[in-house]
Order: structure tokens, then sequence, then C-alpha cells
């Protein structure tokens, strides 16, 4: 299982908003965002921050993507 935050970029771009002003808005460290950059897991309390400072579900900014014998299927598909 991995985790996916293509949502979150896309809503930033939609938003008109730079990672940077991210980091400002939730209160967030450089590296929380740039392990979210490599879709690595990161803290809990950290994708509720980005929630709060974007006004969104964590839905909204992450997905979840389920490897099974190496082929990537997604629910939300």
């Amino acid at each position: 299982m991995a985790v996916s935050y293509k949502k979150l970029w896309k809503l930033l771009i939609d938003r008109d908003m730079k990672k940077k002003d991210l980091i400002e808005a939730a209160g967030i460290s450089q590296s929380s965002l740039s392990k979210m950059g490599r879709n690595e897991n990161v803290h809990t309390d950290i994708l509720v921050k980005v929630c709060k400072a974007l006004n969104c579900d964590i839905g909204d900014i992450m997905e979840i993507i389920i490897k099974d014998d190496g082929v990537n299927t997604n629910d939300d598909k």
C-alpha cells in the first residue's frame, strides 16, 4: 500500500498557492512537505494542519493506492 498526494498538488494549483504558501498557512515544516512530495508517510497531525489551512477533507489531499501483484489499483477510478 502506498499514499499519493497528487490531489494536494492539484488543489494548490487550483487555489493559485505555492508550496511555501502552504507551509506558512498550515504551520508545517519544509521537511514534512518534502516527504509529501516523495509520497512518503507523514504524521496525521500534519495532514490535519494541511486540511485546516485549506478548509478541506483528508480525501481531498491524498489517496491510498493499493498495490496487488505489481498492478496498481484505485477504487476512485
